[in-house]
């Protein structure tokens, strides 16, 4: 019989934990560290929700991960008994006709032609279901019932309690300093407090900071800053689902999107773009031309929100890879080091896959996913912004 792989994982946000889950389910000795609590209030996946979706395009994989992780979110809702998940409809609308070619117009046609049952919706239905909107700026676009939000922090906390149970040794407080070498092999890692972690492989999940601890990989990934804003709202009722779901507003050219109200009024409203380079241990707080800017969109899109209280701000950071792409490999030059990164602000969605994706990596399995999510060149100049929606 074979020995027992025994691996350490850096990071206890969504990468980090869900690989560890599937690793131990596949008979490795896992232990993650963190410098935590668990959650990690500065955690990328460290928030009051994520937008689930299996909206991509015509992209076939992200699309194909997106359905398969919203079935498996149902089954996580109903496994934890908390409302981890909500299947409340991911409405998406364009300021003109959908257009092919579009991420709109994509998305429609290729889960129309999949099977799902998305409903297509002009200004008048607009108007009709969804009050809140300006409906005579937004035309065209549809609803799809199949998506919703993620309570992300809540998720989190989940699933280190779920590792737990299951096998895994979660170090909290346990801050990463080094990794450790026997000559051109990484052994394991060192955290600050001294402890060793001696294993067959070392993962490092350790999302914006990963470019800034492997340095070799800032040509092709690298962190930014991206504003979050919350709102409050008096009358949450109004700004619910079904009258206000989680929306894409005309978001393959502006980027905004947004959430529904929480019960104690808290509204957040987000912009996926180019964001700002930053370096993950400098001070998270939104541009000063932020606040403005996003009280411009909502006078426009959403005008009786136009002014909301303000109640507080979030600079969430990504680790964008030039493509948009996620990074779940083996180091090349650094035998025993596993890489998985590259979240681009695009990946708690897929949670409830991501440790199927990671392990499949780690262990060496051959499939589209594993190769499209290997290391790979940066062939072209101005990727930087190519981000998959």
């Amino acid at each position: 019989m074979a020995a027992t792989q025994s691996i350490v994982i850096v990071g206890a946000g969504v990468f980090g934990l869900t690989a560890a889950l599937e690793l131990r389910a596949r008979g490795w000795s896992v232990s993650v560290i963190d410098p935590g609590p668990v959650p990690t209030p500065t955690a990328a996946s460290t928030d009051i929700s994520k937008v689930v979706r299996m909206d991509y395009g015509a992209d076939e994989l992200w699309t194909e991960l997106g359905r398969k992780s919203l079935a498996r979110w149902a089954e996580w809702k109903a496994e934890s008994g908390q409302p981890l998940f909500h299947n409340d409809g991911f409405l998406v609308l364009s300021h003109e006709a959908m257009r092919p070619g579009g991420f709109e117009f994509e998305s429609f046609r290729y889960l129309t032609a999949l099977g799902e049952r998305l409903e297509r919706l002009d200004s008048a239905a607009v108007a009709q279901r969804f009050p809140g909107w300006a409906a005579e700026k937004y035309p065209d676009g549809y609803l799809n019932p199949t998506g919703g939000w993620a309570e992300s922090g809540k998720v989190v906390a989940w699933l280190a309690q779920k590792a737990r149970r299951e096998g895994v040794q979660v170090f909290e407080k346990c801050a990463f300093a080094r990794l450790l070498e026997s000559g051109s092999h990484v052994v394991g890692v060192q955290a600050k407090d001294g402890r060793e972690f001696r294993v067959d492989l070392t993962l490092l999940a350790t999302g914006a900071w990963t470019p800034t601890l492997l340095p070799e990989l800032s040509d092709v990934m690298w962190a930014t800053g991206q504003p979050v804003l919350h709102f409050r709202v008096t009358n949450p009722a109004e700004w619910q689902a079904p009258r206000f779901p989680v929306w894409a507003a005309d978001i393959g050219r502006t980027g905004w999107y947004g959430f529904p109200a929480l019960a104690d009024g808290t509204l957040k409203v987000a912009n996926h773009g180019r964001g700002r380079r930053i370096h993950p241990d400098a001070p998270r707080e939104v541009s000063p031309d932020d606040e403005p800017r996003f009280r411009a969109f909502l006078r426009d899109t959403f005008p009786a929100l136009a002014d909301a209280p303000l109640i507080g701000t979030r600079l969430c950071l990504y680790c964008d890879t030039f493509d948009g792409t996620f990074w779940l490999d083996h180091h090349p030059q650094r035998p025993g080091l596993f890489v998985a990164a590259g979240d681009s602000g695009h990946a708690f969605k897929f949670a409830p896959v991501l440790g199927d994706l990671i392990a499949d990596a780690v262990e060496r399995k051959q499939g589209d996913a594993t190769k499209r999510l290997a290391c790979r060149e940066r062939k072209t100049l101005g990727g930087e912004g190519a981000r998959a929606r």
